[in-house]
């Protein structure tokens, strides 16, 4: 019997690039995960074309559903975090069993210069498109088009639902003292202005859905899901380029996420403040943070220590009548 071994390899070559569309459907959280940094999505952002852009409106969950507790040192209140992106990013330093500090204020140039560097991916993005144009791979481009068009309508709602403006009654001029438990025993400590720790972790980030949202997430999810069509009709060149570019978009942004340190919120900046400091145990960690509040009901509160039990008194005789 004789058996075609060039043809099956020529086959098998046409059906994995017909299939390369396949990549920007990845479950990668690349795009989500800018999101949380950068608060939102800038309208340069719908040219950064990668895996997981269908993903972008699952930003939320990044946080596990985890809602830490928390201590207001200052004056006792215990309440708990409920802005995901800010316990992602708390999730995202904390150390086991160490205290992470870290200082609340105002946005400044470094944190502006965030939305700045998707200015390379985007660009590889507009130069990967005008190669297509000279190759007069049409439907290559369509394919990046409808990526793009992905990315503007997710880039809208996500405008839309982090258009929230309450975070408490403002307390202006007063400093604030904040501990946060999360799991596996990381604790976080944060620091600043009142009304600026408000803002990060009172309230909540992104707003649900409401009709509209949900039928342009719908839309933006089926064109992800469509588009990979175009690309089995496009050359073999066209088909290269695509891989190449949603390979090296990934990598680029995945290396942009990586060298964040800081989280941009609510034109807020959440960042590092000093070394972090290991502790035996979480009593050690509430004495010592006890002595520097002047306060310990924010300890009894969170269960960090435990009320002394009452000694009874020696001269005490006798029956107890209730």
């Amino acid at each position: 019997m004789y058996l075609d071994i060039a043809g099956i390899s020529a086959a098998h070559h046409n059906v994995s690039l017909n299939l390369v569309g396949l990549l920007a459907l990845a479950d990668t959280d690349a795009v989500a995960l800018r999101t949380v940094f950068t608060d939102s999505s800038s309208w340069i952002d719908t040219l950064i074309l990668c895996p997981g852009l269908h993903r972008q409106h699952k930003a939320e969950s990044l946080s596990n559903g985890e809602y830490p507790a928390c201590a207001a040192m200052t004056t006792g209140y215990v309440f708990r975090v409920e802005n995901p992106a800010t316990v992602h990013f708390l999730q995202r330093i904390g150390r086991t069993g160490q205290l992470t500090t870290v200082f609340v204020s105002k946005q400044d140039d470094t944190a502006s210069a965030l939305s700045y560097t998707s200015a390379f991916p985007a660009a590889l993005s507009v130069t990967t498109m005008a190669y297509l144009v000279s190759l007069s791979d049409w439907t290559a481009l369509l394919y990046l088009c409808l990526l793009a068009v992905v990315r503007l309508i997710n880039t809208v709602v996500i405008r839309r639902r982090s258009r929230i403006a309450w975070h408490g009654s403002s307390e202006p001029g007063q400093t604030g003292d904040l501990l946060v438990l999360l799991s596996y025993d990381r604790w976080v400590r944060i620091r600043g202005y009142t009304n600026d720790l408000k803002t990060v972790a009172s309230g909540r980030w992104l707003h649900e859905p409401g009709f509209t949202d949900e039928c342009m997430m719908g839309c933006s999810t089926l064109l992800a899901y469509v588009a990979p069509i175009l690309v089995a009709n496009a050359t073999r060149d066209g088909q290269y380029v695509v891989a190449l570019l949603l390979v090296a978009s990934a990598i680029m942004l995945g290396m942009i996420n990586r060298f964040t340190d800081f989280l941009s919120m609510k034109r807020r900046v959440l960042r590092l403040d000093g070394e972090r400091k290991a502790y035996k145990n979480r009593s050690e960690l509430a004495r010592e943070l006890i002595s520097q509040s002047g306060r310990n009901d924010w300890a009894y509160a969170m269960g960090l220590i435990t009320p002394e039990p009452l000694k009874a008194e020696s001269n005490l005789q006798g029956p107890v009548v209730i």
